[in-house]
């Protein structure tokens, strides 16, 4: 590596700087780059000039063992010692206080030894004048003002060769000159070589250096994000937990691990699956490892508000869990996330809730029954007074809507313990719907018609199947006030019965449609116009709908009508 020049308005990095011209040099001498990058600026320097002046002595053992004549010789005798006494001003000298690039001063002093010794040696020893070769290579991997790096380099290895022509005297001639022209050629080659090579190591250490700091920043920011993660996965009072594609807890938060510790079996550290406290709603049945959340939500499964109970009977706790998958960049599952919300206090709450209902509801049956017994005994006495008549049916027609809402609570609160399959026909089913809302219909001013398959055999509780039908008919009239038209239409599609009721009415929003089937909700309209109902009728059908193995939905419009469809298994 070379040295670089600091960024304009900033301090040389001396350091920096060394070290590459080091770098440059340590392969000819047997020392690690990493242990010269770890000595101060003037131990790298001396390092730099280290290789000169070991093998001017090596030269000068040479000569005391060969050549003894050369040690009687002023110029390779100077020149030995003045790569000496570099050596020690490289040592000596407090690089780090002067400007940066003043220690390239000594490979510029180096040529004066170096001549020297070859002027010295004369045709004793060939190939002494290749000694600038290290003065060469420090100033072009210096990586400072490269191109004059390479013209003082060549220059000076020209005057070097040049100083014994013009010192010997005579003539000098063309031949004398071109003679020792190959050294500089020479130096210039590997000036310009090494500076090249010193030029692209800069460039791909300077990306490497960009690279590995883009990496830092982007290792801080991941450090960051997860130290973020983690403090937010904590701080929430709902159990999160991650898993891969094997099934492998990858993230679990305190209050997860609280979970597992209440579902775990005494005494067990880490019991199979199927020994997990984990029950269904009847707090008796064990719910099947397949059917737990994480089982689920491995085999891919997104879901939402599934319950289920964990722990030993008396410190029992109510889960609402959720799960979403887990995909990477190919669409590829890779694992999922599931999470634990305790839902303990509301579900006891709504328990508690539809237990008062269910009290009151059925305190409130009893009179109601009464009352519609005894005003129809009344009504039967024909001396009664034609007013007082008249007064019997008003008391028996509220009491007798008074009793199907007292129903329609207690049906939503407790609901019936099943439905009774059985050979039945819809098409007959619709057919008894529509004419008992007919009467409505006509008070309504709304007119009610068929479109059939018929017949349309299924297996279903013909019964329960007409509570549903007479609730969608009984809305579709009742909330079509300025009259319309309502049609009721059944079909068999593939291996369903399909059926559909359709109103002209007042219609919804979609984002009343998206809740009508929540329990005692009312759209805007309804309660505008004061129109009659608590809101349960659509809650009990879909019920009923889904205890089938059906689905319900609607489609509606403000002030276009309502689509109400629901399908059975045939």
């Amino acid at each position: 590596m070379a040295l670089r020049p600091p960024p304009a308005g900033q301090e040389p990095d001396h350091t920096f700087g060394a070290a590459d011209a080091v770098d440059a040099l340590t392969s000819l001498f047997p020392i690690r780059t990493s242990l010269a990058r770890e000595l101060s600026l003037r131990g790298r320097v001396v390092l730099s000039q280290l290789p000169l002046c070991v093998t001017a002595l090596l030269l000068a053992a040479g000569a005391a063992l060969f050549h003894e004549h050369l040690l009687g010789n002023p110029h390779f005798i100077t020149g030995i010692l003045l790569t000496v006494v570099l050596l020690l001003v490289c040592a000596a000298v407090p690089w780090e206080k002067l400007p940066f690039p003043s220690f390239l001063l000594i490979p510029v002093l180096d040529f004066v030894p170096v001549g020297l010794i070859r002027f010295g040696a004369d045709n004793d020893l060939q190939g002494l004048g290749l000694l600038a070769i290290f003065p060469v290579i420090w100033l072009a991997a210096s990586g400072l003002y490269r191109r004059a790096s390479i013209a003082v380099a060549t220059l000076a290895t020209l005057v070097m060769a040049w100083a014994p022509v013009f010192a010997a005297g005579g003539g000098i001639s063309a031949k004398s000159l071109s003679r020792p022209l190959l050294l500089p050629f020479m130096a210039l080659a590997i000036g310009v070589t090494v500076s090249a090579m010193t030029h692209r190591l800069l460039t791909q250490q300077a990306m490497v250096q960009s690279q590995g700091a883009r990496l830092q920043d982007l290792l801080l920011a991941s450090g960051r994000r997860e130290r973020l993660l983690d403090a937010v996965v904590e701080a929430v009072d709902v159990g999160v937990v991650a898993v891969d594609s094997a099934g492998s807890d990858v993230l679990a938060n305190r209050k997860q691990r609280e979970f597992d510790r209440i579902a775990r079996p005494a005494g067990a550290s880490y019991p199979p699956d199927q020994d997990w406290l984990v029950v269904g709603s009847d707090g008796l049945t064990p719910v099947p490892p397949e059917r737990r959340p994480r089982a689920r939500a491995m085999r891919g499964e997104s879901f939402s508000d599934y319950l289920v109970w964990i722990g030993p009977e008396g410190s029992r706790r109510v889960l609402s869990t959720s799960a979403r998958p887990l995909t990477d960049s190919h669409g590829g599952r890779e694992g999922a996330v599931v999470t634990y919300n305790d839902v303990t206090e509301l579900v006891k709450a709504r328990n508690a809730k539809d237990d008062f209902v269910a009290n009151v509801t059925h305190e409130l049956r009893t009179p109601l029954t009464s009352i519609l017994g005894y005003v129809e005994l009344l009504s039967m006495d024909e001396a009664l007074d034609p007013q007082v008549g008249e007064g019997l049916k008003v008391i028996a027609r509220n009491s007798e809507r008074l009793l199907v809402l007292v129903n329609d609570l207690l049906t939503a609160v407790v609901p019936p313990t099943g439905i009774r399959p059985a050979p039945a026909d819809l098409a007959e089913s619709v057919r008894i719907s529509a004419a008992a809302a007919e009467p409505a219909a006509e008070r309504n001013g709304v007119v009610l018609r068929t479109r059939l398959d018929d017949p349309l055999p299924g297996r279903f509780d013909a019964e329960r199947i007409g509570q549903v039908l007479d609730n969608l008919l009984s809305n579709a009239v009742k909330y079509s006030p300025g009259g319309g038209t309502v049609t009721v239409s059944a079909e068999r599609s593939g291996p369903l019965l399909v059926c559909s009721v359709s109103d002209e009415g007042m219609g919804m929003t979609d984002d009343e449609a998206s809740d009508v089937f929540t329990r005692f909700f009312r759209g805007a309209g309804a309660r505008k116009a004061a129109i009659p109902g608590i809101g349960l009728g659509l809650s009990i059908a879909k019920g009923i709908v889904e205890d089938h193995g059906g689905r319900i939905s609607c489609r509606s419009e403000s002030g276009r009508g309502t689509t109400m469809t629901f399908t059975l298994p045939a």
